[in-house]
């Protein structure tokens, strides 16, 4: 909340961090962990979250990168036995720190007739040999978005991120955690809006008076601060839950999954709504200057 509040962009770098290693930290193995979340948390490596497709994304059954596992036998002449690797074949699409990341949590069908029981994740280097993270998505926010071409990219076998099949479960339960997180930066982006709005409405001189003067203008804020408030108790909450979750004993594990999954994607959907309704009042407060550049 308050990286979004002074920085939006500051705020993304953080999820992005935290999206992109979050299946690490639940899932990962000892030695998966000690790779790469302490030089995640110094910034030593950018970290990305690959679940998207072209043709899959809400609908994550509908995912066509297939991952198959690899027989390679040393050349003749080398020393070692055979050993077993992974090859990704797909695409992913709309992929944040796509182009800019050192590694990337990748979700593929391992059984392609499974459904959502059929995925599992993977960890993939960016420099893995078969995969193309050349091309960008240009939006209009400053949002480096990017697009993952996997053409026979193989990676270790220890690079399998969780169960075998288990990756859709992995998957929701990083996304619940950062529905939170998306819930928290939408009530700092809002409350920087009403705190912009309110100062140049107290400084905005017109007809005798400021702009903060009129009832009209009250009205508004009255509005914001209802719509910021209840954005924040939803977003606390969710964010409490998590907490609890993280206590629960084996017999109120499931239960505290479910409710605190409800409660984050309500929050995200609340908050969201929310911050775009303030934000709209606010630029309207401003006027023209409102869509002044700088």
């Amino acid at each position: 909340e308050n990286l979004a509040f002074h920085s939006p962009l500051a705020d993304f770098a953080f999820a992005m961090q935290g999206l992109g290693s979050g299946a690490i930290t639940l899932a990962g193995t000892p030695a998966q962990q000690a790779e790469y979340l302490p030089a995640v948390a110094r910034g030593d490596k950018i970290a990305a979250f690959a679940l998207s497709e072209p043709d899959a994304g809400s609908d994550v059954a509908a995912m066509k990168t297939i991952a198959s596992k690899v027989y390679i036998t040393p050349a003749m002449g080398e020393n070692g036995n055979q050993f077993d690797m992974y090859s990704l074949s797909g695409v992913k699409t709309w992929i944040s720190n796509g182009d800019l990341a050192d590694f990337y949590v990748v979700f593929a069908k391992t059984d392609p007739e499974g459904g959502v029981r059929g995925i599992s994740a993977f960890i993939v280097d960016a420099l893995s040999p078969g995969l193309d993270t050349s091309e960008h998505i240009k939006v209009m926010a400053p949002h480096p978005l990017g697009m993952l071409k996997f053409d026979h990219c193989r990676i270790p076998s220890d690079m399998l991120l969780g169960d075998f099949n288990g990756g859709f479960k992995l998957a929701m339960r990083t996304l619940d955690i950062f529905r939170a997180s998306v819930a928290a930066a939408a009530l700092g982006m809002a409350r920087r809006a009403m705190a912009e709005a309110l100062h140049f409405a107290k400084t905005r001189r017109m007809f005798g008076g400021t702009l903060a003067d009129m009832q009209l203008t009250q009205a508004k804020f009255g509005d914001m601060a209802a719509l910021i408030d209840s954005a924040a108790l939803l977003t606390y909450r969710a964010a409490w839950m998590r907490d609890k979750v993280g206590t629960s004993t084996p017999q109120t594990a499931a239960t505290n999954d479910r409710s605190y999954s409800r409660a984050s994607a309500m929050a995200k959907l609340v908050a969201t709504e929310n911050a775009q309704k303030v934000i709209d009042m606010a630029l309207q407060m401003h006027g023209g200057q409102g869509v002044q550049v700088g």
